[in-house]
């Protein structure tokens, strides 16, 4: 051991697949080599050639307030500013949450169910992002697995790699609406199966699901005597033809971990205030030790600020309804550009107009395209040579596809997808054929 500045402290040696400690024991701690959204978004902005003077637009971050026509509004920045002032809020909060604000969430949640939710069954995160870490993290143990869709959010593949819980991948269905396969889901299902995670509104389908498909994935999930994790943090975004259905609705039939946020729904995703809620009135779950652990691993957890956290009852009760329509009006708007705007673009193919969220997958035809090996490729050449960023469906679990975010600013939106149609004319096997013949 060697002394320094700290103390008796091992010093280490990295290595490619482990750690090596000053006494000669290793370690293996390799990383999982998931790729994240945010790490490949992070490698697209760095291709980008500024030489072109070209404004760099981005439709592959779900963040909408990067566009000002996003903003929330007054009620909720000043319940903030009001906790703040108030210097109640400074210290730490339980680690599983401030009681007003688990007791504001559930009652919030309690509106579109069936039953009632208490303040004991909301937990309080760092953002949704906290609440699948968590979810996947309680649910682990020894030879688990639980299903994911495909395409979906690689959050949920890298948190399982770190638990090494097995992620199992079903299919949904394009030319159905980005339907669940639920032949997939029996097929894929054993005794070692501990959930099904269902994302509606859709990220990053742009859908959103029917009740009687989200009764159908209960009943599903009940025959294989398996929980859901619904992921609903885009919960309200719903603005084409099926109104947004919360999955809890169907907790006395199966037990759902819900989670959700504030980023979205009222646009502050960087405050990272989020839930994680149990809806289990059949006390199926509850009964089980699961409970213990989740209130034991969130000892562990570090939760948002508080004052953020005691602002949250005012926020869901004076937030008035003219906000969310204006903000359903608007990605109804931007959505409609952005499905006018792709089927402009002759490799681009988008098997339904979105329906929800803020993203929607578009598949690439890469055979129409004389250089472009695939969709990463078409999103690197597309990011240096038009400053447009898309997010390459591999990300997501679809090779060949991109992901395209609309919460955007209008003129910015067509903007983007204008570049975008030039690109293809410039790579297009006709392009070549034209330059041939002259």
């Amino acid at each position: 051991m060697v002394q320094s500045q700290l103390g008796h402290v091992p010093i280490f040696k990295y290595t490619p697949n482990s750690v090596k400690m000053e006494n000669g024991m290793m370690m293996n701690i390799e990383a999982p080599t998931n790729v994240t959204i945010k790490g490949i978004l992070g490698t697209l902005m760095a291709s980008i050639d500024e030489e072109k003077n070209k404004r760099v637009i981005s439709l592959g971050m779900g963040d909408p307030t990067t566009y000002s026509c996003f903003t929330t509004n007054t009620v909720v920045q000043d319940s903030v500013v009001q906790t703040l002032e108030s210097h109640k809020f400074n210290g730490y909060s339980p680690t599983v949450g401030l009681l007003q604000t688990r007791r504001a969430i559930s009652e919030y949640l309690s509106i579109n169910l069936p039953y009632k939710l208490l303040e004991d069954d909301v937990y309080i995160t760092a953002g949704c992002t906290q609440a699948i870490e968590v979810a996947i993290s309680i649910l682990a143990r020894p030879k688990a697995n639980i299903l994911v869709p495909k395409p979906g959010f690689p959050i949920y593949e890298l948190c399982a790699a770190f638990r090494n819980v097995e992620i199992r991948h079903f299919d949904l269905l394009p030319d159905k609406g980005w339907e669940v396969d639920l032949e997939a889901v029996d097929a894929l299902t054993d005794q070692n199966t501990v959930g099904i995670v269902i994302i509606n509104p859709g990220n990053p389908c742009g859908n959103v699901y029917s009740y009687q498909h989200l009764k159908k994935i209960a009943e599903t999930a009940k025959k294989h005597k398996i929980l859901v994790v619904a992921d609903e943090v885009y919960g309200h975004l719903a603005f084409g033809e099926n109104p947004f259905v919360p999955m809890g609705v169907f907790g006395s039939m199966v037990p759902v971990l819900t989670l959700g946020s504030l980023s979205k729904r009222w646009l502050v995703p960087g405050w990272r205030l989020g839930w994680l809620a149990i809806t289990d009135p059949n006390g199926i779950f509850k009964n089980t030790k699961t409970v213990d652990r989740i209130k034991k691993y969130f000892d562990i957890c570090g939760s948002p600020a508080t004052f953020i956290q005691a602002a949250v009852p005012r926020i869901l009760e004076d937030t008035k309804e003219v906000f969310f329509t204006k903000t359903l009006c608007l990605l109804m708007q931007t959505s409609y550009i952005c499905f006018k705007k792709i089927k402009e673009i002759p490799c681009f193919t988008c098997p339904q107009k979105p329906q929800g969220a803020m993203a929607v997958m578009v598949k690439l035809n890469v055979s129409l395209l004389n250089d472009i090996s695939d969709d990463i490729d078409f999103c690197f050449k597309l990011a240096k040579e038009e400053s447009v960023i898309l997010l390459p469906g591999l990300t997501v679990g679809l090779k060949n596809w991109v992901r395209i975010t609309f919460a955007a600013e209008p003129s910015s939106l067509e903007e983007a997808l204008d570049r975008v149609k030039s690109f293809y004319q410039r790579h297009s096997h006709q392009q070549k054929g034209q330059t041939k013949s002259i």
